[in-house]
């Protein structure tokens, strides 16, 4: 069973927060640590199970990609945005299965859907509905949205307020923090940061939460304790929903946070998380079929039988109207998880996990009908 993972390296700037230094091997320590985990469980079958490591600029991902296709390679996980996820999936041959593992764009799931691309990471949609359901719990349905300037934090933005409308929150203001483009971190950062966000948030009306949308990093880290009334921050800083946690501890997720400290000698981030998902996924489906072929894995699947067991309480399983794994959604600190949704009370007529992100009547996915 030969797997690649495809990791789309971009240009970016460094992060906030020091602890969030880039890693190099972001995303492929997940992918290792399934490889023995499949290896595990394959060995007693006869399976054997080789994952390759493909990591390219934007410009050179189609020509890693023939380059994995040519090796033989039909099954991938691919670490990408949606241009690059979307040409992938177009120039793939009817006999190739793709893996998105961390691209949360909406329309991925509904109308730019692709019957040849499964999604192991949650959409921005069910990250959004996982922070609304448990701040509706609270009863802190009074939100002010600050949001980035860019498209992507614009996108986010959109995410909650679609879920707040959802829930019954209301979203009483809204503002732009806008990105300069200029130096993010400097010697003098905090200075600047606490002589300017209280301003920047004076004269908001009354509300319960101060909620980011900041999927580029550049400002929602510095909100906390640097607003002009107090309030809780959530979002892309203080209260996260997240698919994974160094802080997660519950179901055996301490086993798995041991066994990934020792692999890799740091603590596992969303990204190995999700690449050890989707090669999980993959492992779960040859074990169960006894077949290494990617339309038999992809029919098990979305099929009814398929469930994987996540460190997350419940089994995680398929939508099979578009492509999207349903998964329990943590919500936590940079020190605690607080809680995990879907939250209690909020109920669905097929399970629980649905009332996060689209439901089939609001997808316009058609690509998974038969």
């Amino acid at each position: 069973m030969r797997t690649a993972v495809l990791r789309i390296e971009y240009p970016s700037l460094l992060p906030l927060s020091r602890i969030d230094l880039p890693v190099p091997d972001l995303g492929l320590a997940g992918a290792q640590l399934a490889t023995q985990d499949n290896t595990t469980t394959g060995g007693f079958l006869g399976q054997s199970y080789d994952t390759v490591a493909l990591s390219v600029p934007p410009e050179d991902a189609q020509e890693a990609f023939r380059g994995g296709l040519d090796r033989g390679i039909r099954l991938f996980v691919v670490m990408a945005r949606t241009p690059e996820l979307l040409a992938l999936a177009d120039a793939a041959p009817p006999d190739a299965l793709l893996f998105n593992a961390t691209d949360g764009d909406r329309a991925l799931r509904s109308e730019e859907c692709r019957a040849n691309l499964l999604h192991v990471a949650p959409s921005d949609a069910m990250r959004a509905d996982a922070l609304t359901q448990f701040l509706v719990w609270k009863k802190w349905t009074d939100w002010a949205l600050i949001e980035g300037s860019n498209p992507a934090d614009r996108a986010l933005a959109e995410a909650y307020r679609a879920s707040a409308a959802k829930f019954g929150a209301e979203i009483v203001a809204e503002r732009v923090f806008e990105d300069t483009g200029g130096s993010r971190v400097s010697d003098s950062g905090h200075v600047l940061v606490q002589r300017q966000l209280p301003v920047f948030t004076q004269d908001l009306p009354a509300h319960d939460v101060v909620l980011a949308a900041d999927a580029t990093d550049y400002f929602a880290g510095y909100l906390p304790y640097n607003l002009w009334s107090p309030a809780p921050v959530a979002g892309s800083a203080g209260l996260r929903p997240l698919t994974w946690a160094p802080t997660h501890e519950s179901w055996g997720a301490t086993q798995m946070q041991s066994r990934f400290e020792k692999l890799a000698g740091r603590s596992m981030r969303e990204e190995d998380y999700q690449t050890w998902l989707a090669l999980r996924v993959i492992g779960e489906a040859v074990t169960r079929t006894g077949s290494a072929d990617p339309a038999t894995i992809r029919a098990y699947a979305l099929g009814d039988d398929f469930a994987l067991a996540a460190f997350k309480g419940q089994p995680v399983t398929f939508r099979p109207w578009n492509g999207q794994l349903r998964q329990p959604i943590l919500l936590a600190t940079g020190r605690m998880t607080v809680s995990v949704s879907p939250q209690e009370g909020f109920l669905h007529q097929v399970t629980s996990l649905d009332t996060l992100g689209l439901d089939r009547p609001e997808s316009a996915c058609t690509a998974f009908e038969e």
